[in-house]
């Protein structure tokens, strides 16, 4: 690969691929819809075409605010093609949030997905001097306004008022504009530890990354993949989206995440982009199911997760155990090929990325046969810095950097990256801009890592969550988290402990585990605050929680914990969209802890 820009990329890949079935497929009505690369490229093209006739050109900023689907994409691609800038946000942000951030960015254009986000942004329309039009997915509205337009609209407009000929050299000749040093997304973050900033991403630093990151992909062939995380985060749109579509993919967009369990039997793909929350739940669910089965099937799964996860092992050496080969191929056809088949039968590679990758389950899905390869990387990357490779893996790490990208350890044990990938900066914030990028280029993560005698990096933790017990120790607060929440009845964990004598814990309970163990126990409730009030419950917790950091120093185990009657959840304001804990959203809503 060797774009100057994605308008480039774009138009190369289309007729590259113009051969193959399909470039996207999604539900509409129920049923699959499928859509070539060419078809893909007309669409996107005449969009361009009624943008520019509205009056967006190249440097304005156009925020986009829907669900993943092919309108997104479109939309995406259609800005960019004219040399705007997208700016993509959460659909589950507040109109305030989207007025900070659209207002923030002087916002030529919004493009929305529903009556619900269009109405947010006729609420705060006033507060945003720059905004000109308002674009919807959606026919079903009221149009008040003579600046908002339907999607569908505007491409039927792109296209007869230029015709196909006439589409293509008009936005060629652009395209010979658009520099790689110009702006390709504006992305703000997502706020775990305070107010969002707007990473600017160039051309170049999402195609370098771009191409670097194909080398992720392997020994994969004619790829299919279903894509579930939010396209708006830079993670999913270098990795699941560009990467896989520079690949030829052939990608299915879900309908949801919670969708993801039937349409990975429906679309069968052979490769995923991941965080680790949903591969965490897919190891549980199994455990879980297992233990309802007789003495007899549980030995007989433990001993073949057992088989796989030795040949795991002996595989990140370099070893070819013929007698482990053997009874591998055994423990596949009694066991192991049954759990595959849960997840569409043909799952070769799962790209896992957005959080830390717990070793078991790392290795689980290595002993079923799927090769889950974690790498890491932040938004301000493009994102994406490092990853194990298929064939070069080590558990518990995040691989060797990309090809072209430099990583070395700072003093204080602080990751440093430095490479094409880097962002130019935050958007009107070079305050912030000098903090995080110093004067020699190199981009100061915030992740505190280490290099393993074989070159991988490893994370031990966010330089800025680690906290210093009130006996002088350091603490590193996910580690302890990860393990914790190894536990079925345990969904997520949460640590307090600066400048505290000894470690406490939030938890939010998998509820629905809670209330199984209750009727197992004989435990009779009527509400969720007497099933975690309950001391049988508690004390039984307590156990799960020592026996999981059982191999923690003392001063890192947690002594004392809360039980919470709701749920961690996006909407409550605890996650973030990628599922990551917002620490500093947490410590204020339970500060009396």
């Amino acid at each position: 690969m060797n774009y100057r820009n994605i308008s480039e990329y774009l138009y190369d890949l289309c007729n590259k691929y113009q051969n193959n079935e399909f470039a996207f497929t999604y539900k509409k009505n129920g049923e699959y819809q499928k859509i070539t690369h060419l078809e893909l490229l007309d669409k996107i093209e005449c969009l361009a075409i009624s943008f520019l006739e509205l009056g967006i050109h190249k440097g304005d900023r156009v925020g986009l605010v829907a669900e993943n689907s092919i309108e997104w994409i479109i939309s995406c691609f259609a800005i960019n093609i004219i040399g705007a800038i997208d700016v993509p946000l959460f659909p589950i942000l507040t109109a305030k949030q989207e007025a900070e951030i659209f207002d923030d960015c002087s916002a030529t254009a919004v493009i929305v997905s529903t009556n619900f986000q269009l109405n947010k942004i006729n609420e705060i329309k006033d507060n945003l001097p720059n905004l000109r039009h308002i674009i919807t997915f959606t026919k079903q509205f009221e149009q008040k306004d003579l600046y908002i337009h339907t999607l569908e609209t505007l491409i039927d407009r792109g296209n007869k008022i230029r015709s196909k000929e006439e589409r293509k050299e008009t936005l060629i000749a652009i395209q010979k504009k658009i520099s790689p040093d110009d702006l390709l997304t504006l992305i703000y973050t997502s706020g775990t530890t305070g107010k969002p900033k707007g990473v600017m991403l160039s051309q170049n630093n999402i195609l370098s990354n771009v191409d670097a990151a194909i080398e992720i992909l392997g020994s994969l062939k004619n790829p299919v993949s279903l894509m579930y995380l939010p396209l708006c985060h830079a993670y999913e749109r270098t990795t699941g989206f560009y990467t896989l579509f520079a690949s030829g993919a052939k990608i299915a967009i879900a309908d949801s995440i919670e969708s993801v369990p039937a349409q990975l039997q429906e679309i069968k793909p052979n490769v995923i982009t991941s965080v680790p929350k949903l591969l965490e739940t897919i190891r549980k669910k199994v455990y879980i199911n297992i233990s309802k089965e007789s003495f007899a099937k549980q030995k007989i799964f433990n001993w073949a997760i057992g088989i796989g996860i030795k040949k795991a092992y002996e595989l990140q050496e370099g070893k070819n155990n013929r007698i482990t080969n053997f009874f591998y191929k055994i423990a596949y056809q009694l066991v192991l090929h049954k759990i595959r088949e849960r997840l569409g039968g043909r799952l070769e590679k799962i790209i896992s990325g957005g959080a830390a990758l717990p070793i078991e389950v790392e290795v689980f899905f290595r002993a079923i046969g799927i090769n889950v390869q974690q790498g890491y990387g932040l938004t301000e990357a493009s994102p994406v810095v490092s990853a194990n490779r298929e064939d070069d893996y080590e558990f518990g790490t995040i691989g060797k950097p990309l090809k072209n990208i430099e990583v070395k350890i700072a003093e204080d044990g602080e990751i440093l990256v430095k490479g094409p990938n880097v962002m130019k900066g935050y958007w009107n914030n070079p305050e912030e801009t000098i903090n995080v990028i110093d004067q020699q280029g190199w981009l100061h993560t915030g992740d505190i890592g280490e290099f393993t005698p074989k070159g991988n990096l490893k994370i031990t933790d966010r330089k800025k969550y680690i906290f210093v017990n009130s006996g002088g120790k350091n603490i590193a607060p996910q580690q302890i988290e990860t393990l914790i929440t190894q536990s079925r009845y345990i969904d997520h964990c949460f640590l307090i402990g600066d400048n505290r004598e000894y470690i406490t814990a939030l938890i939010s309970p998998n509820f629905e585990q809670l209330e199984l163990l209750a009727k197992e126990l004989g435990i009779n409730f009527n509400d969720v605050s007497e099933l975690i009030s309950n001391q049988r419950i508690i004390k039984f917790i307590k156990e799960e929680i020592d026996f999981y950091q059982r191999d923690v120093s003392k001063f890192e185990k947690v002594r004392k914990f809360r039980l919470l009657s709701q749920p961690f959840s996006t909407s409550g304001g605890e996650l973030t969209p990628k599922m990551s804990i917002r620490r500093n959203e947490v410590e204020k809503k339970y500060k009396i802890l």
